[in-house]
């Protein structure tokens, strides 16, 4: 989360772990949404910054959160692929 400070990192990690738990229908808490919103963001802007060339939405907290949604999704999908759907 490029541009957006350690604070701000933490509090949109949490709230895209939040969504990402409400949108796959996981039952999670706070601390492990904060960790997943903020490893799925790093995850998602690493695939994007593959795919694309360059990181999307540098500074703006809005995309970022939408990133770090979808990296929370595909973090949490790739979890039930692994462990089995529990």
């Amino acid at each position: 989360m490029a541009g957006i400070g350690w604070i701000m990192s933490i509090i949109l990690g949490g709230l895209a772990g939040w969504i990402a738990e409400k949108i796959m229908h996981s039952d999670m808490g706070l601390l492990m949404n904060i960790i997943l919103g903020i490893v799925g963001a790093l995850v998602a802007n690493f695939l994007l910054a593959l795919v694309l060339g360059d990181t999307v939405g540098e500074g703006s907290w809005l995309i970022q959160l939408i990133v770090a949604v979808i990296g929370a999704c595909l973090l949490i999908w790739v979890v039930r692929m692994v462990r089995g759907r529990t």
